[in-house]
């Protein structure tokens, strides 16, 4: 099973774009992979996924304004967050889906976008 490590999250103003990484241990070819939040007081929720074929979804919230990418190559997903909103603020947390193995989570970065 891969670890996956989030980096890139930080303080941005409102307007402002930030770019989260997932770096994983291994290869991640055959897992979906995802991008998850939790603001303080409400659930998980799914912010956008890319799946082993390339194809993505994302929540209503971050459509036109974040766009999932994979690198397998380099093991790695990317967030890519533009035009943020204070509502945006929260732990983002990468997920890896393995058919097989299951499920991996990251420790999370904070994303606050306030001015």
């Amino acid at each position: 099973q891969v670890q996956l490590v989030e980096s890139g999250g930080g303080l941005v103003q409102p307007g402002g774009s930030l770019r989260l990484s997932c770096v994983a241990s291994g290869s991640i070819s055959f897992y979906s992979m995802g991008w998850y939040r939790q603001a303080p007081g409400k659930q998980r929720e799914l912010v956008a996924a890319i799946r082993s074929s390339g194809s993505t979804n994302y929540a209503d919230s971050v459509k036109g304004r974040f766009t999932i990418s994979r690198d397998n190559a380099k093991n790695t997903v990317y967030l890519q967050m533009n035009s943020l909103k204070p509502e945006d603020t929260a732990v983002y947390y990468c997920k890896g889906g393995h058919p097989l193995l299951g499920d991996r989570w990251g420790q999370g970065t904070q994303v606050t976008v306030s001015s």
